[in-house]
């Protein structure tokens, strides 16, 4: 599921990189890669439940894009990365008050449908996508206060960006398996004969 995350980051790492030199290519370069990802995933067969960060990215990029031509200008423009994030974290919260968290459809890529319909699953799934939630908003919050009163504090940015996506990507390769191991052992199940 980690690998999942990295390469459906990978417009958002673009749009960070190219925006450095120019925001209309980093726009451009996102909206790309969303595209070619989208396009990618859908001749695999996966479905669009498990695609909500891909669509998501696409709907930004697009609007971003559009933004950065028609007013390159704008003080909004330098907002870009709290900006991105905020969109990130607005996806993931919605996903949740909608009962349907992004990260269940990611997790159902590796699972048959009966760990799928369990209510470990779900809980785990849920649990995940608060903590990226979580991390989104503050880090865009953080984020948004760096790009007012150090816009020029390249390394301050990066390392605000590094902490907020490593943190949850941590706990998402390391929870499921903290989580099963607690279920089991409340519910005096032997591991071994779960499998």
């Amino acid at each position: 599921m980690l690998v999942y995350y990295v390469r459906t980051f990978l417009p958002w790492i673009l749009l960070a990189v190219i925006s450095g030199w120019s925001d209309q290519a980093g726009a451009l370069a996102g909206l790309a890669a969303a595209l070619v990802l989208l396009a990618g995933d859908l001749r695999k067969g996966n479905r669009l439940e498990s695609l909500v960060l891909e669509l998501s990215t696409i709907v930004f990029m697009a609007l971003l894009t559009a933004l950065a031509f028609a007013a390159p200008h704008a003080a909004v423009m330098d907002y870009g990365a709290s900006m991105s994030i905020g969109w990130l974290g607005l996806t993931a919260w919605g996903t949740l008050l909608i009962g349907r968290p992004f990260t269940r459809g990611v997790a159902r890529r590796d699972v048959d449908a009966e760990i799928a319909a369990t209510d470990l699953f779900k809980r785990i799934t849920t649990v995940i996508a608060a903590v990226w939630a979580v991390s989104f908003t503050v880090m865009a919050l953080v984020l948004a206060d760096v790009q007012h009163t150090a816009p020029h504090d390249t390394a301050l940015l990066v390392g605000v960006k590094i902490a907020g996506f490593t943190i949850p990507a941590v706990f998402t390769a390391r929870y499921p398996e903290i989580a099963q191991k607690r279920y089991f052992a409340r519910h005096g199940i032997d591991r071994e004969i779960a499998r």
